[in-house]
């Protein structure tokens, strides 16, 4: 995994069509979760500001901003866990690897404790997907500011099982 700090200082080449914003509570601890446990890398930031534009080589594309208590882009009270309502899916290439690089980092996976049954994490799962099914390894994991990631590969397709 990179250590996420090389830096070009330039933009990514290829802008995603979709790159969420997340505002973190501590830049230094967010950018070394996204970058050394997550496997990102910086592709651009703004030292001065504590923003930080990271990829992944698969393509996945992501902002983080140091908070600033001013409102400015906070439309309502912010609590932990910041990422109440929404799940960040990424899809990866190489799950064992980066299953193991989180344990490393000591994060804690997800458990879904809240459901009446428990999350298996990670686990494999397939979905029906009309004529086919569609099958893939998921792993979930709050980054430090309570936002739910959701790691996926894919594993192929197969019949639908009757």
């Amino acid at each position: 995994m990179s250590n996420g700090q090389s830096n070009n200082g330039q933009p990514p080449k290829n802008w995603a069509a979709l790159k969420p914003e997340l505002l973190v509570e501590d830049f230094e601890i967010s950018r070394d979760c996204w970058c050394n446990a997550f496997g990102f890398r910086v592709a651009y930031q703004r030292p001065d500001e504590k923003f930080a534009y990271l990829e992944r080589p698969e393509g996945a594309q992501i902002m983080i901003s140091q908070r600033h208590h001013n409102g400015k882009w906070e439309l309502g009270d912010m609590a932990h866990p910041l990422g109440q309502g929404v799940m960040f899916q990424i899809n990866v290439l190489n799950f064992e690897e980066l299953h193991q690089n989180i344990l490393a980092h000591g994060l804690t996976l997800y458990d879904g404790a809240r459901d009446e049954q428990d999350l298996k994490n990670p686990r494999e799962i397939w979905r029906n997907l009309g004529d086919r099914e569609g099958g893939s390894k998921e792993l979930f994991v709050l980054d430090p500011n309570g936002y739910l990631i959701m790691f996926s590969q894919e594993i192929g397709e197969r019949p639908l099982q009757k």
